[in-house]
């Protein structure tokens, strides 16, 4: 069976076969800060996508930088940067890694949070059919049964909006992609994130520079905010990265859902996004695929 798309994006492998209370409190704070995301990144609606990228960047390299220097884990950094294959595997990893934050920050500030959502639903189930597409793995019949069920409700939206749900398979396919080139990448997850974020910084920091030499810069006007995308966007991964070594392959599968859950929940209930009629088709069909694919996983796990 594929690794948990969540697991596999961070390259790690649990340490104990248990989980321990630590390792959920780190894994649940890292879902529940992903689950509110929207909200902090609705007050930059104003600002271009891109630019938002760019600063989610820059500012996540001092902080990513000065938790391997505690850590003592810098050496891993120049070997990677001075590594050829490791390097260029690094380059696909943070390209793909940039699209998925510009279509994820331009979906919610475009009024399509709901896409955010059912692209995270749909990410695990994607990883299961990479795994199949790609790795030649067998899928169990339940596995089947999940993705054709996914597959159906986003065929329930496309015929009623007349297009295909772009944003939530964009998102879907760049994590997706990301998670499986993520596991060639042989480093640690904070040091393969603070490898990413160097790699991107030339050009985030080139448009930075672009942006900031012809006056569109938001950045005079919202420092702040924009500094801060430093902040919710390295430490969630590392508390993730904390967590996910504390805890079962299956816990991690159960939570992974809590985030998704919470932008359908502030979609809906704060931002007042339209659930109409397809999507109350479409989601209940995601989530039974769900419950299927996490059944056949704990099904697994048993035997």
């Amino acid at each position: 069976m594929v690794v948990n798309e969540t697991m596999a994006s961070l390259n790690i492998i649990p340490e104990r076969s248990g989980d321990s209370p630590a390792g959920l409190a780190f894994a649940v704070s890292a879902y529940f800060l992903w689950g509110f995301l929207p909200l902090y990144m609705r007050l930059l609606e104003h600002v271009p996508a891109a630019e938002v990228v760019a600063h989610r960047v820059i500012w996540s390299i001092p902080i990513a930088g000065l938790v391997l220097i505690l850590l003592g884990r810098t050496r891993d950094i120049k070997e990677a940067l001075t590594t050829p294959k490791m390097l260029a595997m690094g380059c696909v990893t943070a390209a793909l890694i940039s699209v998925n934050w510009g279509i994820y920050v331009w979906a919610i500030n475009s009024g399509n949070a709901l896409d955010a959502a059912l692209g995270y639903y749909i990410n695990p189930l994607f990883s299961v059919f990479l795994g199949f597409a790609l790795l030649k793995e067998q899928l169990t019949r339940l596995q089947w049964a999940a993705i054709a069920l996914a597959f159906a409700a986003v065929v329930v939206l496309t015929v009623d909006a007349g297009r295909l749900p772009l944003a939530a398979i964009g998102l879907t396919v760049t994590w997706g992609f990301y998670a499986f080139f993520k596991k060639s990448l042989p480093i640690g997850p904070n040091q393969g994130f603070l490898l990413e974020v160097l790699i991107l910084a030339i050009p985030a920091l080139g448009y930075w520079a672009y942006i900031g030499g012809n006056g569109t810069s938001n950045f005079p006007t919202n420092t702040w905010l924009l500094l801060g995308c430093g902040v919710v966007t390295s430490v969630p991964l590392m508390l993730y990265a904390n967590g996910a070594k504390r805890l079962r392959l299956t816990t991690i599968a159960i939570l992974q859902y809590i985030a998704p859950t919470m932008i359908f929940l502030v979609a809906v209930f704060v931002f007042g996004e339209p659930f109409g009629t397809a999507r109350g088709i479409a989601f209940p069909m995601i989530w039974a695929a769900l419950v299927l694919y996490t059944f056949s996983m704990v099904r697994s796990r048993e035997h």
